[in-house]
């Protein structure tokens, strides 16, 4: 067995023999799923032919009595294992979640028993603190020292309301720069908390955000063209997604065209060629973009200055430009180099 594993575990085992009943040991590990998974009040209280409430009740006398024996170093175990947790806490910005936590002290994906045991001993350690999981917060664990449960749910408030307000997903640098903390790391370990927040590439922002937290394939495809600064042609958009974090990431070239075109958010600029039409394209054929050229124009402009513009919001040849020029319908030759609309 690997050495923290071991300790973890004798740990567990010194916690639960300072508790005499058989019951109360039975409801203890029930109650943090030590040996499985975690039951409710009801679950055990059903199983014992106990209410509910007594359950609740004796699971506190229970942790009450667990927190006066570690005070008062009745459980020699317990010390190496809060050792390897603070040790590993530290190198993670002093809280952590703790899934993270249990997979870096065991050194590999834990499994949820492992996960509770770590749980088990940071409830009555003296020198941990634990964030309780809700629709808010991540279940986690910090030091004690960096403040209590009350305290770190407060820090990871104050991140999430200054990204709320900023309106737009922000570096760990950014977030440093408005918020009072030692390292940047640090604010990266709150934030993981929060069951709000997301992050992706380097920046965070709030969960329902799809520059963070991309659910669908246009989501998807919005984040790349943003991370890429310029237009794409459809199939690298498609390489993009397969080569990154995403979750889900095996997309059809297909698949991403039939998107690209459906969603408002992107300009066909090109033959397979896409931007975003917050970087100011707009969507229409290049007769339509000539034309818009010449109504914002209210006069005849030159052939030179019309191939310029529709360059700037078209990736196309100028060839095909001046093809759509020859319309008579639309645009009239006004002298050997100028047009105006017909």
């Amino acid at each position: 067995m690997d050495h923290n594993a071991e300790i973890l575990k004798n740990a567990i085992s010194g916690s639960l023999g300072v508790i005499e009943q058989d019951r109360e040991k039975e409801i203890i590990s029930r109650r943090f799923g030590l040996s499985g998974s975690r039951e409710t009040l009801e679950q055990i209280g059903e199983m014992l032919s106990i209410t509910r409430e007594r359950v609740r009740q004796l699971e506190k006398a229970i942790l009450i009595h667990l927190q006066i024996s570690a005070e008062e170093n009745q459980i020699p175990e317990l010390a190496a294992a809060e050792k390897i947790l603070i040790r590993n806490l530290t190198e993670m910005g002093r809280v952590a979640r703790l899934d993270a936590l249990a997979d870096k002290v065991y050194g590999r994906g834990t499994t949820a028993s492992e996960r509770a045991g770590i749980n088990f001993i940071a409830t009555f350690s003296k020198s941990l603190t634990v964030i309780e999981e809700n629709d808010s917060y991540n279940a986690a664990v910090g030091i004690a020292e960096y403040g209590d449960a009350a305290a770190i749910r407060a820090r990871v408030d104050e991140i999430v309301k200054t990204i709320r307000s900023n309106k737009e997903p922000m570096t760990l640098d950014q977030l440093d720069n408005v918020l009072n903390y030692e390292h940047p790391d640090h604010i990266k370990a709150v934030a993981s908390i929060s069951k709000l927040l997301a992050t992706l590439n380097g920046v965070w922002g709030l969960a329902k955000w799809p520059a963070v937290n991309p659910r669908n394939i246009r989501d998807k495809i919005f984040v790349i063209l943003e991370a890429h600064k310029e237009p794409m042609h459809f199939s690298d958009i498609a390489k993009e997604i397969r080569e990154s974090n995403f979750k889900r990431k095996n997309v059809t070239i297909q698949a991403i065209h039939n998107e690209l075109i459906k969603d408002q958010r992107f300009v066909l600029i090109g033959r397979g060629i896409y931007a975003l039409s917050s970087w100011g394209y707009k969507k229409g054929t290049i007769s339509e973009i000539i034309t818009g050229i010449l109504e914002k124009a209210g006069e005849p402009l030159s052939r030179e200055d019309i191939v310029r513009q529709v360059l700037k919001t078209r990736k196309v040849k100028e060839t095909t430009i001046l093809l759509n020029l020859q319309n008579k319908k639309l645009f009239k030759k006004v002298d050997k180099n100028s047009y105006t609309l017909a």
